[in-house]
C-alpha cells in the first residue's frame, strides 16, 4: 500500500509543534489541579481554555465546526467527545478530559482520565482506577514501540498486546488514533489494536497522536442526544488517555509531556531525545 509522503514534517516544523504540546499539557495540569467532587465539567473546561490562552494559544476544539467548547468531559460511561456543561462531578466517578490546542497555526492534542475518590465506595474506585492505569501503561507502550518500530502500525500491536495481558478490557475500535500538525486530525490512522496492513514507514517527521479508549466491558457505542458524546451501549466504565508524539533524527519526543515521555519510557527501555 502506498502513503502520500505529505504528513512528514521538516525539522523546522518540528520545532513549531513543542508550543502546542506544551499548552495542551498546561490546559490539562489546570483541570487535573482542580478536578474534585462537586465541581462542574464546565469549569473545567474554563480552566483549560485560560491556561492556553496564558501561553499565547487557542482552543483547537474550537476549529472543530459545530463545537463551542475547549475540552471534552467524558464521564463515566462516555467514552469520548463529552461536551462540558453544569454537570456537577461525584464520588467515584471516573472523567476523561480530551484537550487541543494550537499555536502559530500548529496543534497538540492529549487525554488524560481522573478518577474521583469515594471513601465509601473503594472497590469501585479501585476498579476504575485500574481501567485508567491499563489505558495509560497501553498507550506508553505503545509510544515505546514507536521508537522502534519500522511501520506505524506495529504500535496498535503493542496497545492490543498489553491490554491483554491485563485481563478482560474492550478496546474501541470504531475511535483511533491520528496524524497531527496544521490540523489536529491528520493522516495517517493510528490503530490501537492489530491490522493487516503494517501502515506508513516510521521515519523522522512523523508526528502522531496515540489515544487508546478502553472499557471495562463492550466495545459497542451509541452517540447520545446532543450528537456528540459517544457512549457506551452496555453502560461500562471507560479510559481515555492520549498523546502527541513527534518521531525526528534523534529519536522521539512525546509534544504534550513535560519531560518528553522519560518518567514513563525508562521502564520500558526508551530515552526521548528533544527535538533540536
Amino acid at each position: 500500500m502506498a502513503f502520500r509522503k505529505s504528513f512528514y514534517k521538516t525539522p523546522a516544523e518540528l520545532r513549531l509543534m513543542v508550543a502546542p504540546g506544551l499548552a495542551t499539557l498546561a490546559s490539562l495540569e489546570a483541570v487535573r489541579a482542580i478536578i474534585r467532587p462537586g465541581i462542574t465539567t464546565l469549569e473545567l473546561n474554563d480552566a483549560a481554555d485560560h491556561a492556553i490562552r496564558q501561553l499565547g494559544g487557542t482552543s483547537n476544539f474550537q476549529m472543530v465546526p459545530g463545537y463551542r467548547h475547549t475540552v471534552c468531559t467524558s464521564v463515566n460511561d462516555d467514552v469520548v467527545h463529552g461536551i462540558p456543561g453544569e454537570r456537577m462531578l461525584q464520588p467515584g466517578d471516573i472523567v476523561s478530559i480530551d484537550s487541543g490546542a494550537d499555536v502559530g497555526g500548529w496543534s497538540g492534542d492529549s487525554a488524560i482520565t481522573v478518577v474521583l475518590a469515594d471513601p465509601e465506595r473503594p472497590q469501585l474506585v479501585d476498579d476504575r482506577q485500574r481501567l485508567s492505569d491499563v489505558t495509560e501503561a497501553s498507550l506508553w507502550h505503545g509510544i515505546a514501540r514507536l521508537a522502534e518500530a519500522r511501520h506505524l502500525n506495529e504500535v496498535g500491536e503493542a496497545i492490543e498486546d498489553y491490554i491483554e495481558s491485563q485481563g478482560e478490557y474492550g478496546i474501541l475500535t470504531d475511535y483511533i488514533g491520528h496524524g497531527i500538525g496544521r490540523s489536529m486530525h491528520e493522516e495517517p490512522p493510528v490503530f490501537n489494536y492489530r491490522v493487516r496492513a503494517r501502515g506508513p514507514e516510521v521515519k523522522p517527521g512523523l508526528v502522531v497522536a496515540i489515544e487508546p479508549m478502553v472499557t471495562a466491558g463492550g466495545i459497542d457505542t451509541f452517540t447520545r442526544d446532543d450528537d456528540w458524546t459517544v457512549a457506551t451501549r452496555d453502560g461500562s466504565m471507560t479510559s481515555h488517555w492520549e498523546h502527541s508524539v513527534a518521531v525526528h533524527t534523534g529519536g522521539i519526543w512525546v509534544l504534550t509531556a513535560a519531560d518528553g515521555g522519560a518518567a514513563q519510557l525508562a521502564p520500558l527501555g526508551i530515552t526521548p531525545v528533544p527535538i533540536d
